[in-house]
């Protein structure tokens, strides 16, 4: 036998026991979920909601909104923060230099007036040139500073910040009116907690009413549906299950919570990279740890934040390359952790799985996919083997997606209408057929990217809430 036809037997087998071990952790990771889904509804059911400030930990919180050239949507997402129920709190809004008119739009919305405030550069950012406060709501606080991207928009909403914690969301992005009880309640139960974050999922076609997500309706585009399927998967098993584990390695830039202190001493955000809140959670875990301090990051799956997802292929692929780029810089400039027992789950389990499954996924997934076809062709593998092999690869990613959809379904029913469950299905299927398999690829010109150091973000499309869309380029400090 030739050492051609041997490297392919071996690459072969390589690929499928890839295969088995990926699916069978992540059929491990729905179990692990549902019961820690099933905890936590445990616990919602037993604590009484009409008096959520009985602790004496209970801290006020600054919510951060980095926004560049979101003139569409930063208005309903800045109503959207002020109706938040939370007994004390402020926002401030980052104008990170914008070409567009969003400040006139928040001048114009919310009665701004200049304001000297009052902070320290705990960490560095860009100039600063000059701070507004709403006349019409005493807790709405907008910067508007020279543009540094948006790691540097959020370092500069921390050293405005004076609360002990901070929460930032993205400005095409609403969040539930009870989001912030939720997740705060955590940090009030363990001082331990540093981070912690919640579930994100489309907005795109609900309505839209003051701020608030007033009606779920299932939107009519087609890869915003896929979406969906997707996110419920990410959030419902995915991190659901590491959290139960205490694996996190990622909160969404979207929507999370973070002490104040904890990220200061880290160094804040680094403006070298577009995976900024995978970064930022991996280095506060290594800063912590050397300080040996003890520290906690969880997800919690209930508190909700409602973003527009990409409508278009264009959008959507530009997305996820970035992505991918994001997790492999991530990575990369946090190797201290891999395989490092002093960070317990983290260095023995998630972050090898990150390196082996979600950074180098793309690579050996495609290339599996070309060898075993040519194996095929060859005679090295006989046809029904690889047909059993191909249906067995589709059922098993229809099973983790409605999978997903059941615990949706089960705890949280968000979306009520029972054709738009059939239809989720649906597309939960045709997901694994084509759209998976397309995500991979993406994923692999992302992995090209990080390998060429190439740094925009690529042009994203903005829309408002109630339908307008726009085109704009993101920006990153280069």
């Amino acid at each position: 036998m030739s050492t051609w036809m041997i490297i392919l037997i071996f690459y072969n087998i390589f690929v499928i026991f890839y295969f088995i071990s990926i699916n069978g952790f992540y059929l491990l990771l729905v179990l692990i979920s549902f019961g820690g889904l099933r905890s936590q509804k445990h616990i919602e059911k037993a604590t009484d909601r009409h008096q959520p400030f009985r602790s004496e930990f209970y801290k006020p919180l600054a919510i951060i909104i980095p926004a560049y050239n979101e003139e569409s949507t930063i208005a309903e997402t800045t109503y959207s923060a002020l109706a938040l129920r939370y007994p004390e709190y402020e926002i401030i809004l980052v104008n990170d230099g914008s070409r567009d008119d969003t400040l006139g739009v928040l001048k114009e919305h919310f009665n701004l007036e200049e304001y000297a405030r009052d902070y320290n550069l705990d960490i560095p950012c860009s100039t600063i040139r000059s701070t507004y406060r709403s006349r019409d709501y005493p807790n709405l606080l907008v910067v508007d500073k020279d543009n540094g991207g948006k790691s540097d928009a959020l370092n500069a909403g921390i050293n405005v910040s004076q609360f002990p914690l901070f929460c930032n969301i993205d400005s095409d992005s609403l969040i539930d009116t009870d989001s912030l009880l939720k997740i705060v309640d955590l940090f009030a139960k363990d001082w331990r907690i540093v981070a912690a974050g919640g579930t994100i999922t489309a907005a795109n076609h609900c309505r839209i009413e003051d701020g608030k997500v007033t009606e779920v309706n299932l939107s009519p585009k087609f890869w915003v549906r896929f979406q969906i399927v997707e996110y419920l998967r990410a959030f419902l098993f995915g991190r659901a299950g590491w959290s139960s584990i205490g694996g996190v390695m990622i909160l969404s830039g979207a929507f999370s919570v973070f002490r104040r202190r904890a990220v200061v001493e880290t160094g804040g955000y680094r403006v070298d990279t577009v995976g900024e809140d995978m970064e930022l959670v991996l280095r506060v875990k290594r800063t912590l740890q050397k300080n040996n301090r003890q520290y906690r990051v969880v997800f919690l799956s209930d508190p909700v934040c409602w973003t527009q997802v990409p409508e278009t292929y264009r959008s959507l692929k530009t997305q996820r390359r970035r992505w991918q780029r994001g997790l492999a810089e991530s990575l990369f400039g946090n190797l201290e952790i891999f395989l490092n027992p002093q960070y317990g789950t983290t260095g023995m389990i998630s972050y090898p799985f990150f390196i082996f499954y979600e950074f180098l996924g793309p690579v050996i997934e495609i290339t599996g996919y070309l060898v075993f076809i040519f194996s095929v062709f060859v005679g090295i593998i006989n046809p029904p083997f690889a047909i059993l092999f191909f249906t067995a690869a589709i059922l098993l990613g229809i099973l983790l997606s409605t999978s997903a959809l059941f615990m949706e379904e089960l705890y949280y029913r968000r979306y009520p209408r029972l054709r738009d469950i059939i239809t989720l299905f649906g597309f939960a299927i045709m997901e694994n057929l084509f759209y998976r398999q397309l995500h991979t690829w993406w994923r692999f010109l992302g992995l090209i990217d990080f390998f060429f150091k190439k740094r925009n973000w690529g042009v994203l499309e903005r829309r408002s809430f109630t339908g307008t869309a726009k085109q704009s380029e993101k920006e990153t400090a280069s």
